[in-house]
C-alpha cells in the first residue's frame, strides 16, 4: 500500500505529463495548425540552456535543470499568450509551484521550489542563461514555422531577439537567423 507522499509524487508526475498534450497558444494565434507542445518547448529549452551556459562559463547542468522546470506551472495556468497577460492577473510561478508540490516529500518539494525560485529571480548566471534559452528556443521555433510557410511568426522572432541578454545567446540568434533550419542536414549529407 502506497503512502501519501508516494501518491502525491505520482500525481505530480501525471500532472507534468499534461505538458506533452498542451499546445503553445502563441503559435495557434500565429496560425500554426499543429503547434509544439509545452513539453516540446521545454525539452529544447533545456538543451539550449546547457549550450548557452557552457559558452557563458556557467554551470550547464544547472541551467538545463532550471529550464526544464521553467514552464511546469502551465499545467495549472495554461500557456497564456503575451497579449492575454495584459488582462489577467496570474499567480506568481513560485506560488503555483508551491501548490503543485504540496504533499510531495520535503526534499523533492524543496528542489523543485528552489529551481523555480532561482529561475524567476533572474539573479544567477545560470538563471539568465536559462531565460535566454527560453527566448532563443522561441526564436528557433519561429524560424522553423516560417520556413514551413507560416508568414505570421516575425513578431516572435523580433521580440525573442530583443529579449536576449547574454552575448552567447545574441551571437547564436544572429547565426540562426542567417541559416536555414535544415542546412545542417544538407551539409551532413555532403560530408
Amino acid at each position: 500500500m502506497a503512502d501519501e507522499q508516494d501518491t502525491s509524487t505520482v500525481d505530480f508526475l501525471y500532472e507534468i505529463g499534461l505538458l506533452k498534450r498542451y499546445k503553445r497558444t502563441g503559435w495557434q494565434i500565429a496560425g500554426v495548425t499543429d503547434p509544439e507542445s509545452i513539453a516540446d518547448h521545454s525539452h529544447r529549452t533545456a538543451v539550449v540552456a546547457a549550450v548557452i551556459a557552457s559558452l557563458e562559463g556557467a554551470d550547464p547542468e544547472r541551467a538545463a535543470f532550471l529550464a526544464l522546470f521553467h514552464d511546469t506551472q502551465e499545467t495549472r495556468v495554461m500557456d497564456i499568450p503575451y497579449v492575454g497577460k495584459r488582462y489577467l492577473k496570474a499567480a506568481p510561478n513560485t506560488e503555483v509551484t508551491a501548490d503543485q508540490t504540496a504533499g510531495l516529500p520535503e526534499p523533492l518539494a524543496e528542489v523543485i521550489g528552489s529551481v523555480v525560485g532561482e529561475y524567476e529571480a533572474k539573479e544567477s548566471l545560470e538563471a539568465r542563461c536559462a531565460r535566454d534559452a527560453d527566448k532563443f528556443e522561441c526564436l528557433l521555433q519561429a524560424v522553423e514555422y516560417r520556413e514551413q510557410g507560416n508568414t505570421h511568426t516575425q513578431a516572435w522572432i523580433d521580440t525573442s531577439l530583443a529579449a536576449l541578454k547574454t552575448a552567447s545567446a545574441k551571437r547564436l540568434a544572429e547565426e540562426a537567423l542567417a541559416r536555414g533550419p535544415l542546412e545542417w542536414m544538407h551539409e551532413a549529407r555532403d560530408r
